[in-house]
């Protein structure tokens, strides 16, 4: 009752502001920087905040950032690409809990849905900011491993490579749906619950996958 949850998903007393400085760690500019920019993308999304602003939180001068970050956009790439590493470790755990394929892939929309809910700043900056993968072609590659590590799993659904394919863009798509339905509140109450939208994550990739074994 005396707390609210930010988009980060941590928890703070009712009516505290975020800290107006995080420590500066002066001696992790880097770490500092990214601390200060999630934070601030938590608060108001990953369109909402300047580099200046990200300085300023950190507790370093504006010219600070320019030691690691050419521009606000490439401080929001460092802070996907890390998105992405932590979404191919949730998700190769995920995978590593089961032999049935089709169980794997309701793992996996189940750990992309938490993935969204657990870390909220992490996916609106990975999915939400509008970054260029041309200009941060690490980014690409990161996306291609999570590629790699589940096109094995579809493939035993459905041998075909093209199926095969069609069936990950299904169950990532209908996750990512339900994940974004239940972040902007689009669920009718009893469905919008975290452990209701993982059940249905769940719920539609077995039904995908079945339709692919038919």
């Amino acid at each position: 009752m005396g707390s609210s949850r930010s988009r980060t998903g941590t928890r703070r007393s009712r009516g505290a502001p975020w800290p107006a400085c995080l420590p500066a760690h002066h001696g992790d500019l880097r770490n500092a920087l990214e601390e200060a920019a999630l934070a601030l993308v938590g608060e108001r999304g990953p369109h909402g905040f300047t580099l200046a602003e990200a300085c300023r939180r950190a507790g370093v001068s504006v010219s600070a950032p320019y030691k690691h970050f050419s521009d606000r956009e490439a401080l929001l790439a460092s802070l996907a690409l890390k998105g992405y590493e932590e979404q191919r470790r949730r998700y190769r755990t995920a995978l590593a809990a089961h032999s049935d394929p089709v169980e794997q892939l309701a793992a996996f929309a189940t750990a992309y849905v938490r993935f969204a809910a657990e870390e909220r700043a992490l996916f609106d900056i990975t999915f939400l900011a509008g970054l260029d993968k041309s200009r941060h072609p690490e980014l690409a590659a990161a996306g291609g491993a999570l590629h790699d590590d589940l096109m094995p799993v579809t493939s035993r659904v459905a041998p075909d490579p093209d199926e095969a394919f069609e069936l990950l863009v299904q169950v990532a798509a209908a996750a990512h749906g339900l994940a974004l339905f239940q972040q902007q509140d689009m669920l009718p109450g009893p469905w919008n619950t975290r452990s209701s939208v993982e059940q249905q994550a769940a719920r539609t990739a077995r039904a995908l996958a079945g339709r692919k074994t038919r």
